[in-house]
This record gives structure tokens, sequence and C-alpha cells, in this order.
């Protein structure tokens, strides 16, 4: 099917599970692809392909990727009538259809990004912990290493102007600094660490910019037009298609237990850590509302501000000597944000900062549970009964 011509320079097309890109003119290509990676000018086709499921889908050819691209690029392309040689490859397990295509222009520019995305389980952060090494062709498990799952953020950036060969990578690292952008704004965790994602362990991405367009344009920074089109473009098909993929949005991410994930907290675990706190009806009662309780906006307001200061805390912004009074603190916000009565505030913030709780992960998660169950108890100050 063909989805567009974008400045009578590049046709897109899908196919199934191939999203490509012919060019109608000649193109300078940067990507990250195995074959046909680095910087070309002889490419005809950049595309985009789906290579398995999302979950629990692991295909022979997978392995082919590392030990002889060339032959995967050419599996790849055969069905679709597609010369291998003259293609840079991406693959994913993102569903094709669920890509998203945007497009901005000022006076004489235009550039295009198209977008596919899965951050649920691979997501990372730039210097987590590594799961293999690279030697000689190889990659070795590195020992106590997580297991990876399938999640990757794929972009294909196109630009109807030429480019220096410097600020082909100088845009490259503006679309990177977009997507890491998009992820921060939907508070996306890092799968291996405590820490919010910068991107997936498997993002690919290539560029293509027009040849022979007059003198090639030498910024793609945040300070130049093309560098605020590209930041636009693609961080706007990420927020777009991680919604069409994953059902990510950030009405989605209005939640307490997912500002706790990332420091070991289950939906479940956390409801019983509450629940320790109240009596047994009152316990039952927090139960069948917690739904409610999760997502309300003061709530989240409050637990995600104690998050922010605990990472504060991590960079050293702030001082770890501090820890005992910012936790009872923030703490004493959650928990009046639950009660609605912020009278209670310095009783609540008496009662947490006698716990003395530590700058551990753990205990952070502890202190909110307890701080929530110190707001329900006085929320509804009437007798429990049975309707």
């Amino acid at each position: 099917m063909h989805l567009g011509t974008y400045y009578d320079g590049v046709e897109l097309h899908r196919d199934d599970k191939m999203l490509y890109a012919h060019f109608l003119s000649p193109h300078r290509v940067l990507s990250t692809c195995p074959a046909a990676g680095g910087l070309r000018d002889d490419l005809e086709y950049l595309y985009n392909h789906q290579s398995c499921e999302p979950s629990g889908h692991y295909r022979p050819m997978h392995r082919l990727v590392s030990r002889d691209p060339e032959e995967y690029r050419r599996l790849v392309c055969e069905p679709y009538g597609l010369p291998g040689e003259r293609c840079a490859t991406l693959g994913t397990a993102a569903n094709m259809r669920y890509a998203a295509i945007k497009e901005e222009r000022y006076r004489d520019l235009t550039v295009v990004a198209v977008c596919t995305g899965g951050v649920e389980t691979n997501a990372g952060r730039a210097g987590d912990p590594a799961t293999v090494y690279e030697l000689n062709g190889a990659y070795e498990p590195v020992s106590g290493a997580k297991p990876v799952h399938h999640g990757t953020i794929n972009t294909l950036l196109f630009i109807n102007h030429e480019l220096t060969a410097g600020a082909m990578a100088c845009a490259l690292m503006t679309a990177t600094e977009a997507k890491t952008g998009a992820l921060q704004e939907l508070a996306v965790n890092s799968r291996y660490s405590d820490g919010l994602a910068t991107g997936t362990g498997t993002d690919q991405i290539g560029i293509a910019a027009r040849l022979n367009t007059g003198m090639a344009l030498a910024g793609a920074g945040k300070h130049c037009v093309l560098g605020e089109l590209i930041g636009r473009t693609v961080h706007d098909a990420i927020i777009e298609t991680l919604n069409l993929q994953n059902g990510l949005t950030p009405e989605r991410q209005r939640s307490t237990v997912h500002h706790l994930e990332r420091f070991g907290a289950t939906r479940d675990r956390f409801i019983e850590q509450i629940s320790e706190h109240l009596e047994k009806d009152k316990a039952e009662l927090l139960r069948q509302n917690f739904g409610v309780i999760e997502r309300d906006p003061l709530v989240v307001a409050a637990v995600a501000a104690l998050v922010h200061i605990r990472d504060k805390v991590i960079w050293q912004i702030l001082p770890g000597g501090c820890v005992p009074e910012l936790w009872a603190t923030y703490g004493a916000q959650i928990a009046s944000a639950v009660s609605g009565d912020y009278r209670r505030l310095p009783d609540y913030r008496t009662v947490l900062a006698n716990e003395k709780y530590a700058e551990s992960n753990d205990d952070l998660v502890r202190l909110t549970a307890q701080a929530i169950a110190l707001g329900f108890f006085d929320k509804w100050t009437d007798p429990v009964m049975t309707i």
C-alpha cells in the first residue's frame, strides 16, 4: 500500500510486515543497520521490518542479524522483491500498522519522521548493566545479567535537503534527544535499573537527506530550524506509536504504582503493604477502592514529588543526610492528599519521621505505603458499613 509521497523525493509503502521508503532521487543515508550501515550515498531503499511477535516468539533467522547480516537482509528483502544490496535494514517486533508518520515544514525545509516502538519490557537507561559482551563477532552473556525481552524504538527520518556528513551525525543526535524527551514525558521506567528509561536496548535509526539540492546544510542541532523540525517530528511520532503499540498514554501513566515500579513495587504487594497499617475493615475497603486512590491526581502528584526528590538525592543534588526530613515531609504530603485534610500534615510528618526510613528503594516504597495508610485511616472517620 502506498502511504504517501513526500517532497517529490521519497515514497512510503507498507506491505504486510514491511514498511519501506523508496528514494525517487538520490539520498545520503546514515543508519545503524548491521548491513549497509554507516554513511552511504548509494542506497535506493530504507525500510523497517517486523521480524517476530513482541512476546514469546523466537525465530532461528534472528541469529543471522549478528552472524551474517548480509544474508539476513537478503532473506528479508526477497519476499518483497526489494534489491537487498541497495537497502538499509531496520528490524523490530513492533507492528508496522502502528507506525506513526509526522511531517513538519518551514519555508523550503521538509522533515518526515516514521516511527514504530514498544517499550513495555525492554526500556533501559544509558549506563544500565549490560547483558552481552561482543568478542570476535560473537556475543557472550554477561554473568548475572537480566534476560532481554523484545522492545524497540525504530526511527526513519527523511529530510528534503542535502546535509554535510557532520550535520547527518548531528541530526542523529537531535533525533535521539527527541526520543529520550518523549520517554521522559511518559515517565517510562527502565527494566534494568531503578532509573527512568532513555530508550530501549535495541533501538535503531536511519536518516536520509536528499542530495543535489544546493549548498549542504551544516547545522541540525537545537538552535537550527532543521533541528527543531527533527525534534518535533520524532517526538510526536514516538508518542503516537507508543500509544498505538502499547496503549501508553499520559493518562495511563497517572498511577502511584507506576511511579514506584522502578523501585521494586508491584501492585498486589503494595496494596498488602498499605493494608498492614490498617484495621481489617478499612484494609478491605482500601483493596476494593485502590484503583481510584492509585490514580487520584493529588495522590499521584504527591508520590511523583517524593520520587523526584529521591532522584535528586541519588544524583547528589540534595544531600543524603537530609533524607529523614525529606522522606517525612513529602510522605506527609501523600498522607494529606489521601485524607484530604492538610491540617493533619504536621501529625503525619511526626509519625513518619519516627519510623526513620532510610534511603533504600525498599524503604521508599514502605514509606509511601504507610503514608497512604495514614491518610486513608483519616479519610472516613465514621464506622465502615457493608452496603
